[in-house]
């Protein structure tokens, strides 16, 4: 059964969504069954990239906030993320436009690696304060993936997989989801936002149920036979 994830890299109830999804998932009785896909959505696409800033201080600018009330509101969520087992460092995140980061991640979804790529573009923004909008630190992300890095270093260099990016966008848009992180499941459902963990249980119980019926095993009848390394 499918399982269709839209999220923005720089969303930190998207990280706190995705632990609580796997921890769902690991209790699932079928979770071996459950095809997962990460879709691209942004916040923010107009968002200018600005190192020398910090999650905080944007907060503050563009809320017109007081720089201790950004902070509060983000050590609220730091908690939340501490409760689902992350690590938030606000004081080192970097205000940056994810479109290039979305556009890795399909890179390493083409490769298989895209539940892996999302894991780690979370950890680099919200625990290791890096740039996701770099593209040495991308290159950085895609080696230790795994990745190629003049393959990553070529598609960061040009436009590929942007029409993918706007693609999921589109859909997102399609499907009326305003907001991220947003789960789709067995394309019937549909989770909004960071929920807890009973609910991502109650509904993929409720979702492959429904999909099971639809898609029954094939009832095998053994006999003689040959198998393709030559046994008979």
């Amino acid at each position: 059964m499918k399982v269709e994830i839209w999220s923005d890299v720089m969303c930190p109830f998207c990280y706190i969504g995705k632990r609580r999804f796997e921890d769902a998932l690991q209790h699932f009785e079928h979770k071996d069954e459950i095809e997962i896909e990460w879709k691209s959505f942004q916040l923010n696409p107009d968002m200018v990239t600005d190192p020398d800033i910090n999650i905080d201080q944007y907060l503050a600018e563009i809320k017109g906030f007081t720089l201790d009330h950004a902070k509060q509101l983000n050590a609220h969520v730091t908690q939340m993320a501490a409760e689902a087992g992350l690590t938030y460092n606000f004081d080192k995140a970097i205000v940056a436009n994810s479109f290039n980061a979305h556009r890795y991640s399909h890179l390493a979804k083409k490769h298989g690696l895209g539940i892996e790529a999302e894991e780690q573009l979370f950890k680099a923004y919200f625990t290791d304060g890096k740039n996701i909008d770099d593209k040495d630190t991308l290159i950085e992300l895609g080696v230790a993936l795994g990745l190629d890095a003049t393959e990553v270093k070529q598609t960061l260099e040009s436009n590929a997989y942007a029409d993918e990016v706007k693609h999921d966008i589109a859909e997102a848009r399609q499907l009326g989801i305003q907001g991220v992180p947003f789960f789709v499941l067995n394309n019937k459902y549909g989770i909004s936002g960071a929920q807890a963990v009973p609910v991502f249980e109650q509904t993929l119980e409720k979702a492959f149920g429904e999909w099971q019926k639809e898609n029954p095993k094939l009832e095998i009848i053994e006999g003689e036979s040959c198998g393709p390394d030559g046994d008979c």
